[in-house]
């Protein structure tokens, strides 16, 4: 009886303690970051070194449609088409951007509104 007294303490102090669930990931740290908000896209504008990746980061409370200008071809960079839709909260980076060129891209959903619209500088 005491044996098993003792085995059903250890079996419970085994048990106990864990950590608490994790809540929501930080976004990916980059330097080369768009971040998405209410307002638009900040900054308007990043220059890389070729071959780079942009991260865009959705801080909104709804979804955008981040791609490649022009609308609605997306023809121009289309490395920037990976970054797609992006829910609340959600970050994605772009292809690899190795041509030296400007890149616009809009939000495929709402394509006229100039505060979701930037530039990449490849040089």
């Amino acid at each position: 009886m005491v044996l098993l007294a003792l085995l059903l303490c250890l079996l419970l102090a085994s048990c106990g303690g864990g950590s608490p669930p994790a809540g929501p990931s930080p976004p990916p740290s980059s330097p080369n970051t768009f971040t998405i908000t209410a307002a638009g896209v900040s900054p308007k504008e990043i220059a890389v070194q070729p071959g780079a990746r942009i991260l865009f980061h959705n801080t909104d409370s709804r979804s955008h449609d981040m791609t490649s200008d022009p609308h609605p071809d997306h023809s121009d960079c289309t490395e920037i088409n990976s970054v797609g839709v992006l829910s609340p909260g959600q970050s994605r980076e772009t292809g690899n951007l190795v041509a030296v060129r400007t890149c616009g891209f809009h939000d495929h959903a709402d394509p006229d509104n100039s505060g979701l619209k930037g530039r990449i500088v490849i040089r």
